[in-house]
């Protein structure tokens, strides 16, 4: 059999058919024209219209419309477009308990989708999945996984199952697992969970395909570093002056996210001291790393404009790719394939080194600064990675603990200690980093802290569940109320909030 280098191995599974267009690249001045001029309050609405009619004939028509003016590009757009609703979820005709509530909810957020018509922005999926709920349509990535703790604990392991195959699907044809599953997706992915997703299996026959799958997906990630030098960058792989190989995050576009169009491009406007490209890759290396946004990624601190997301190799995403690379080795021995496993245990162990090390700032575990060459000060929930990963000694461990207790409030763990008004920040506190502080100080012995979130937590869902019915996206912890901020408003639904809180209450103290 050949052997291939990490570079020959990544150009041959990174190899997938050509990414349709977004409707920016589609639709261009029209797209333009209908974010710049606020048809729609949300610019993901339009984002996931469906054209009516052929591209190019809607083109054609538009050159000749004369739409300068606000209601007859509204006319045009009603004319050639079907325009998304957002149903509210039927009210329960009794109030269910939480849990209750939560097992009745996944039949409500799963959807089917085959097929799509021609020209939307919709990806089609072979089996069910299940959306987070609200603006949010379509399957998202590390969403799943949280969101899959809680459908698996419900009792619905077909769900998962179909799941697992959906998310090797999108590997299969693209090459990696976009952010969700909309073609203005396709050029960024998210937090790389595909290795725990593919391990709530519980199909023996499928392990030889999903770990394929997760071979590809870790080429994807490593696309460029054969090649890198020390101190060099490309695409998502980071070299650093040591030799030590660790990933950013990054998006192989530079231009307005779709779905935030006008927002991005009005930034740029208002930054004229800023590069354009680098802006705009900035922003969407945030939407990569989930955190959208926060002052992790700010120079300042506070302000978007000085975002500078591409030049950190941030600790949550190299805890994973040693999560990832650990479960490949141990695919690979159980597959009977020595050289695999072999050299992933090294990657995963070098890695591993590499984070106590580098991403080590004396008190606790923060993300690498590649321009000082250094772990940086700034203090957020992500500390708790190599902990979930463990990835940390046991000195680390009782320090990050430490670390984070200032950061757990009445409801819950807060993201970070900032309170610049982004979403990802203080107060708000989500679900998925709730999971990862409880399992990785679990794992560490650090049951009275685990314990306090676990608790705090669910009496902050709980109480929300009991004045309003709903389960939202994330929460203000400090006060235990809705959590606010961002770009959009509080969804409810929720996906990653049902699936954590439904997990805590199986593994409550």
């Amino acid at each position: 059999m050949r052997r291939y280098g990490l570079l020959a191995l990544s150009t041959l599974l990174v190899a997938a058919s050509p990414a349709p267009q977004s409707p920016a690249q589609m639709f261009g001045p029209l797209y333009k024209a209908v974010q710049m001029r606020g048809l729609f309050p949300d610019s993901k609405t339009f984002a996931d219209a469906t054209p009516k009619r052929p591209a190019k004939a809607i083109l054609a028509d538009y050159a000749k419309c004369r739409c300068d003016a606000e209601p007859a590009l509204r006319r045009f757009v009603a004319a050639n477009f079907t325009i998304p609703t957002t149903p509210a979820a039927p009210p329960s005709a009794e109030r269910l308990t939480l849990k209750a509530h939560i097992d009745a909810l996944w039949p409500q957020l799963t959807r089917t989708q085959t097929t799509v018509p021609t020209g939307s922005s919709a990806l089609t999926l072979p089996k069910r999945y299940v959306v987070p709920g609200g603006r949010f349509r379509e399957m998202y990535y590390w969403d799943s996984y949280f969101t899959l703790l809680g459908v698996q604990r419900s009792g619905r392991q077909d769900l998962v199952e179909d799941m697992v195959v959906d998310f090797g699907s999108l590997i299969d044809r693209y090459g990696h697992i976009p952010n969700g599953t909309r073609t203005y997706y396709l050029s960024r992915s998210q937090p790389p969970f595909f290795y725990l997703i593919a391990g709530l299996s519980r199909d023996p026959r499928t392990l030889a395909t999903r770990n394929r799958q997760l071979r590809a997906e870790h080429a994807f990630w490593m696309a460029g570093a054969e090649t890198l030098k020390p101190g060099q960058q490309s695409r998502r792989a980071v070299r650093l002056p040591d030799g030590a190989l660790l990933n950013r995050y990054w998006d192989d576009r530079d231009d307005p996210r779709d779905e935030s169009y006008r927002e991005d491009a009005e930034l740029a406007d208002r930054t004229p001291s800023r590069n354009r490209g680098e802006l705009f890759r900035d922003l969407r290396a945030a939407a990569e790393s989930g955190w959208d946004f926060s002052s992790r990624w700010l120079a300042d601190g506070r302000t978007l404009a000085t975002i500078r997301t591409t030049r950190i190799a941030p600790v949550d995403l190299n805890s994973l790719m040693v999560g990832m690379e650990q479960a490949i080795a141990a695919n690979c021995r159980t597959l009977g394939d020595t050289a695999c496993a072999t050299s992933y245990t090294a990657q995963a162990t070098a890695r591993a080194a590499a984070i106590r090390q580098h991403l080590w700032n004396g008190r606790f575990f923060a993300d690498y600064d590649l321009d000082t060459n250094r772990a940086n000060d700034f203090a957020s929930a992500a500390m708790a990675f190599p902990l979930f990963a463990k990835v940390a000694t046991p000195d680390q461990a009782k320090a990050t603990a430490t670390a984070l207790r200032p950061f757990v409030g009445e409801g819950g763990l807060r993201t970070t200690l900032i309170g610049s008004g982004q979403q990802w920040d203080d107060p708000n506190g989500w679900a998925p980093l709730q999971w990862i502080a409880i399992q990785g100080l679990r794992g560490y012995g650090e049951t009275a802290l685990a314990d306090r979130i676990t608790k705090a937590w669910l009496a902050s869902v709980d109480r929300e569940y009991q004045a309003s019915g709903k389960l939202l996206e994330k929460f203000d912890v400090v006060e235990r109320k809705p959590g606010g901020g961002g770009e959009y408003p509080n969804q409810d639904g929720f996906g990653w909030t049902n699936g954590v809180t439904r997990a805590l209450m199986v593994d409550r103290p």
